[in-house]
């Protein structure tokens, strides 16, 4: 018996590295016959402290984010996916991705991209894609 994918979750940002994760998990997708969960984490401690100055910055992060998913899900329907489901959540998308997203919709496959920060900016911060790969229960593929 040949296992397979059901729920797979693919992290999209906009990026370049992210577009490419979703190419790769609409062939995954179409393969195992799964189902697509576009998730998209708006990081509100970006904006948290410059928001005070402009209370618009949240109302415009929420925005993108639906924008952004809409525009995935429309690309996801022109090769004939149709069970996609839309995640938007707010918080920090290291702990978000792997840890709640992951959980709530029992994925078995995270499809991101990797990240092009530096050597120094991974030692600061961390990326996204290596807490993915560090904290998810389920299969992690990051996309270079």
């Amino acid at each position: 018996m040949e296992f397979e994918y059901k729920n797979i979750v693919v992290a999209v940002d906009g990026s370049k590295t992210s577009e490419k994760a979703f190419k790769k998990a609409l062939t995954f997708v179409k393969r195992n016959h799964a189902r697509l969960i576009l998730a998209h984490v708006v990081d509100s401690r970006t904006f948290a402290t410059a928001e005070a100055y402009d209370r618009t910055l949240g109302e415009r992060a929420e925005e993108y984010a639906k924008e952004l998913i809409n525009s995935y899900v429309e690309n996801a329907k022109e090769v004939g996916i149709t069970d996609i489901v839309r995640c938007i959540e707010y918080g920090s998308p290291k702990v978000k991705i792997a840890k709640d997203i992951a959980n709530s919709v029992h994925a078995d496959l995270i499809i991101c991209g990797a990240t092009g920060m530096n050597a120094v900016e991974r030692f600061l911060i961390g990326s996204v894609s290596e807490s993915i790969t560090r904290y998810a229960t389920c299969d992690v593929l990051v996309v270079r």
